[in-house]
C-alpha cells in the first residue's frame, strides 16, 4: 500500500475506535488522533513524504523495526515509544489496523479506568463481543 492510502486508512481505523478525535494542534500539515486528550496516532508529510506515527510496545517496536524495512522510529517522538510507518510493500490493511488498534489501547490503558472508552485488556477480543 502507498503511503497516500497507508494515511487514508489508518484514518478511517483510528475513527472507529470509540472515544477517537481528530485535531489539529500543530498546524494543518499534522493530523493528530487523541483518545480522552492523549495522542495515540499521528499523521505528516512533513518528513517529505506520507507517514502514519504510531505509540507502541518498546519490545513490539524493536521487533518490527527489524523485520520491515518501513517501519522505522518515530518521527520527532521517543524512539522507544513510538513507530514511524510508510507505505511499501509489507504494510498491509491488516498491519496498519492492528498497529492502529494496538497504540489506541497502550494509550487507553494508561487512562484513569473511569475515563476509558473500552477496557483495553477485552477490546476487539470474542469476549467482548459476546457482552
Amino acid at each position: 500500500m502507498n503511503g497516500s492510502t497507508l494515511q487514508k486508512f489508518a484514518a478511517e481505523c483510528a475513527e472507529e475506535l470509540p472515544g477517537a478525535q481528530l485535531e489539529h494542534p500543530f498546524g494543518p500539515d499534522w493530523e493528530v488522533f487523541k483518545v480522552r486528550g492523549k495522542v495515540f496516532m499521528l499523521m505528516t508529510e512533513v518528513p517529505g513524504r506520507p507517514v502514519v506515527i504510531l505509540k507502541a510496545d518498546p519490545g513490539e517496536a524493536h521487533a518490527l523495526r527489524e523485520s520491515n524495512s518501513h517501519i522505522t522510529p518515530g518521527y520527532h517522538m521517543n524512539k522507544k515509544h513510538w513507530i514511524t510507518l510508510e507505505g511499501g510493500t509489507g504494510i498491509d490493511k491488516q498491519l496498519a489496523r492492528e498497529l492502529v488498534t494496538d497504540s489506541y489501547l497502550l494509550v487507553v490503558a494508561h487512562l484513569p479506568k473511569a475515563e476509558r472508552p473500552v477496557d483495553p485488556h477485552t477490546y476487539g477480543t470474542s469476549t467482548q463481543a459476546a457482552r
